[in-house]
């Protein structure tokens, strides 16, 4: 069923932090930012799944929904490009064989967590269960230097990919938000007024009441 299958983008913000995963994921919580507007912007053409062009031997499909039943997942990929090799797949309407190179868009620079990587890998991972076939690399194209990062999608990473959703999916079905973790990350976060995480934790009545018998 497609309603119980999670979406490929929640891996970057669970990755990111498993909070603002849950509350834009679980309780369905959002607030928009001058990032968040930028990065829909940026993605927007990515996203045109008309966009389909030929330049000799690659063919460039944008907007390319995928589903994973083994992973639960399913998404739409920025950009898949087909490069024309003798390893490649059979793809309708097209001669010879292709093989599919996933390019995921972000806004800003590389990162220094590997959150971009991990969305990358699984949409990677999608599109070997659909087209069956193996996917060795993808790449990051990052807005602000404007340049491709290429991605090894090596099993290290594939299995961050499948611990994560493990995660994920336990979380989702328990419909469990996690405790806030206040760290750097947060100043740049659109949901840091929901989310409130240098808000004191609140005092468990069993504190409160000792607290109390304690000024008697």
């Amino acid at each position: 069923m497609i309603d119980d299958l999670l979406a490929i983008s929640g891996l970057q913000h669970y990755s990111y932090c498993p909070r603002q995963w849950a509350l834009i994921h679980i309780e369905e919580q959002w607030a928009e930012s001058f990032f968040t507007a930028d990065g829909q912007a940026f993605h927007k053409k990515s996203h045109d799944s008309s966009a389909r062009e030929r330049r000799g031997d690659l063919l460039i499909v944008r907007g390319l929904p995928v589903v994973s039943q083994k992973l639960g997942v399913t998404g739409v990929c920025d950009v898949v490009e087909f490069h024309r090799s003798p390893d490649g797949i059979s793809i309708f309407g097209e001669e010879g064989l292709w093989l599919p190179y996933p390019v995921e868009y972000k806004r800003g620079s590389p990162k220094e967590h590997n959150a971009d990587a991990l969305q990358l890998c699984c949409q990677a991972m999608c599109l070997e269960e659909q087209l069956l076939c193996r996917i060795e690399e993808g790449s990051l194209f990052y807005g602000e230097p404007r340049r491709r990062q290429k991605i090894c999608l090596d099993e290290a990473l594939r299995a961050e990919v499948r611990e994560a959703l493990l995660e994920m999916q336990q979380l989702y079905q328990r419909g469990h938000t996690p405790r806030a973790k206040a760290s750097k990350r947060c100043s740049a976060c659109s949901l840091k007024e929901l989310c409130l995480p240098k808000l004191p934790k609140q005092s468990s009545v069993k504190d409160y009441l000792l607290s109390g018998l304690g000024d008697l």
